[in-house]
């Protein structure tokens, strides 16, 4: 009869194991870097969508602050006309007053410094919302 050789057995097991114990240490490996490499490409893509995000936005206020200026810049061109035909109406009634007895011109000049005095102050609050 051939002699067979049995081979150990503890050897062989351990040696398996080693491999094993191998095997799962690079299958970790290859599992954390694909985890680290999604974490990185989600962050790149968060970060790209937020540049996405961000650029309509400085659009928009871009917009808004053009609007402001324009609707600033109608109220000032407004008030100055007001103001010029509100004086060129005051110097027209002047020669009417000057004919007015004494209480009565007292009594407009009352009436016109009011009325200046409300327009300053409707002015004022229009031209600081204008800006």
């Amino acid at each position: 009869m051939p002699d067979i050789k049995i081979p150990e057995f503890s050897t062989d097991l351990s040696k398996a194991a080693h491999d094993l114990a191998d095997v799962a240490k690079d299958a970790t490996y290859v599992v954390i870097g694909a985890g680290v490499l999604g974490f990185q490409k989600a962050q790149v893509q968060r970060h790209e969508l937020a540049k996405r995000l961000a650029e309509p936005r400085s659009t928009i206020e871009g917009r808004l602050q053009g609007a402001r200026a324009d609707v600033g810049s109608a109220v000032h061109t407004v008030d100055a006309k007001l103001e010029d035909l509100i004086a060129r109406l005051e110097a027209a009634f002047v020669p009417l007053e000057d004919r007015l007895p004494a209480q009565a011109r007292d009594l407009t000049k009352q009436a016109k410094s009011q009325a200046r005095e409300a327009r300053n102050q409707v002015r004022a609050r229009i031209l600081t919302v204008a800006g």
